[in-house]
């Protein structure tokens, strides 16, 4: 199944505030994932210096993963296709 990195600019976000965002997008992608569109959430690496989080998910089309964000209503600046090269 394709990869999709979702790129977010968080100025001012705390470590709470990710753990929030990533337990929301967990929580999204599990219910859009059991109205039968196949979306799954990978990780999330946060870059602190740059305010950027850069989120991984696994989905049948990018609209998923759109809505699984939009639902959530977590910010982000775009979806874009990768490929994930964890050994």
């Amino acid at each position: 199944m394709p990869v999709y990195m979702v790129e977010r600019d968080l100025p001012g976000i705390t470590m709470e505030g990710l753990a929030a965002a990533q337990k929301k997008a967990i929580q999204m992608v599990k219910e859009i994932s059991a109205e039968g569109r196949q979306v799954r959430y990978i990780r999330s690496t946060f870059l602190p210096g740059e305010n950027k989080c850069m989120c991984l998910f696994e989905a049948a089309n990018p609209q998923h993963v759109r809505e699984a964000n939009e639902r959530g209503q977590i910010p982000f600046t775009r979806i874009v296709p990768a490929e994930d090269l964890t050994p």
